[in-house]
């Protein structure tokens, strides 16, 4: 595999990303925009009506965000003249078909004949996410993606991000390998995409003829997806159809170039453009803000277990290298995973360690103006053993509570309402995560190894693009850059 300078390939180059408000996306954009000013053009997909909605949401989810202050420094006065030179604005929607909900004909047209390069980025990242919503998005979405690809007649490479825990919940070395549509995946066969948009509308058109509600709708979609995502062996209705995705992508490609984009769980940032940034509660994160905030005192998993994180700018830094190396390459079949399980791994027991030391030495400080106290987390290796314990540890005395509340005129509301809203919050937990808390896999990352060291040989500028695992220490990266990132940008 040879290539050349990344600066180079980027330059001049008009670049589509959708889905540009996720949390990837404005890493994606700010990088391109602080170490490649010469790039051509950033087409940004935005959700919205209209130009001046899309503006807004440009202002407020992008440049307003604290990630962007370097390129703000560096551009001082000129920012506002280099952004409107550099970005167009695209409403549109990957859900409403090929043309990708873009409505303005002259802007299609331009991008069509303009277009070098597609990052689709937009997805749902909900593990229960409605299942008609899940399906247009993280499936159909990709297809129209790649549709609207095929019209780009300057087209180098499609970039479609998609997730390492596709490979559902099988065990051992998970390798960089295609999904194909038809296929026996995870021991079962049968799955027709056609056929799961079919029932979808199905279940849509009956629920509405019987007058459900908004509510009902929204529950009955959801329980939907986690359904036909058991039925061929994922988890959840977000890994089931990014998989879906995956395979459309895989089976309409033809001569195009695209490259697959596996990353694990994503955390924040580790060097670029500054330590420490992210956005919204990512995966474990929820469980440094339970932890924190005192609410977390037990929880269900395998100690022992590894647990694959990648921080988010390695995963940029990922994508914009392979996408330099695949550039007119319609032949090879350029899957990537991007973790550090197999590299590097990281265990559930470090994370408790560094959760333990960062919150005793800086606690997080309550509503009532009072530092909440840490201890070490109990781990129970079952859900029966879970079970049991939150039985005798925490149900039976809500119950208590909750009569002891009724028979004192709600004297004990304040408590009872505190200990229902932490079991609840674990419970949640417990239910979403449960498939990767005693998850056996680990992600083979040979391609990815293979593009690291194509990077090297090259002379490229693997400092600037950097993405390997082994050079992270973990315990300085979760006490000093990740978790202070959690505590700044996530904790309310």
């Amino acid at each position: 595999m040879e290539f050349g300078s990344i600066l180079q390939f980027l330059e001049k180059k008009n670049i589509l990303i959708t889905g540009a408000t996720g949390f990837l996306a404005k890493i994606f954009i700010e990088k391109i925009l602080r170490v490649q000013p010469n790039v051509k053009k950033l087409y940004l997909l935005l959700r919205a009506p209209d130009a001046k909605s899309a503006s807004q949401r440009l202002q407020n989810e992008l440049l307003g965000q604290d990630l962007f202050r370097l390129v703000k420094d560096k551009w001082g006065a000129n920012l506002n003249s280099f952004i409107s030179e550099k970005i167009v604005l695209v409403p549109g929607d990957i859900c409403c078909g090929m043309d990708l909900g873009v409505k303005e004909s002259n802007l299609r047209d331009e991008m069509w004949k303009a277009i070098d390069v597609i990052v689709n980025l937009a997805a749902t990242t909900n593990f229960d996410e409605r299942y008609d919503v899940a399906l247009d998005l993280n499936t159909m979405g990709a297809k129209h993606v790649l549709c609207f690809a095929k019209k780009c007649v300057r087209l180098k490479v499609l970039v479609h991000v998609s997730t390492a825990y596709v490979a559902g919940e099988k065990g051992g070395l998970l390798q960089e390998t295609p999904y194909q549509i038809g296929e026996t995946i995870n021991g079962v066969s049968g799955l027709d995409i056609d056929e799961e948009k079919r029932l979808v509308d199905e279940k849509l058109n009956q629920l509405q003829a019987e007058g459900a509600t908004d509510d009902a709708i929204k529950e009955a979609m959801k329980d939907m997806g986690i359904q036909r995502a058991k039925l061929y062996g994922w988890p959840n209705t977000y890994v089931f159809t990014k998989a879906m995705g995956e395979m459309i992508v895989g089976h309409l490609k033809e001569n195009l170039s695209v490259v697959i984009l596996r990353p694990t769980i994503i955390t924040s940032t580790y060097k670029e453009p500054f330590p420490g940034w992210v956005e919204g509660v990512r995966t474990i994160d929820s469980l440094a803000v339970g932890y924190g905030k005192g609410r977390l005192t037990c929880f269900l998993g395998d100690i022992n277990g590894i647990v694959d994180v990648i921080p988010a700018d390695m995963v940029v830094n990922a994508i914009i290298v392979a996408m330099t190396a695949h550039a007119n390459r319609p032949s090879e079949n350029a899957i990537y995973q991007v973790g550090s399980s197999v590299r590097h791994p990281l265990r559930y027991a470090n994370l408790q360690d560094y959760g333990l030391n960062y919150f005793t030495k800086k606690p997080w400080i309550g509503k009532d103006g009072k530092p909440v106290k840490v201890g070490k987390v109990k781990v129970l290796d079952s859900m029966a053993s879970f079970r049991r314990y939150m039985a005798v540890r925490y149900l039976l005395l809500l119950k208590g509570l909750e009569l002891a509340n009724t028979a004192f005129c709600h004297y004990f509301q304040g408590i009872y309402s505190d200990l229902n809203r932490k079991i609840n919050f674990v419970m949640k937990l417990v239910e979403l995560y449960r498939p990767y808390l005693f998850f056996q896999g680990v992600f083979d990352d040979i391609n990815t190894e293979k593009l690291r060291m194509a990077a090297r040989e090259n002379g490229t500028e693997i400092d600037m693009f950097y993405f390997d695992p082994k050079s992270i220490d973990w315990e300085d990266y979760f006490v000093n850059v990740h978790i202070p990132g959690v505590v700044k940008y996530v904790f309310k």
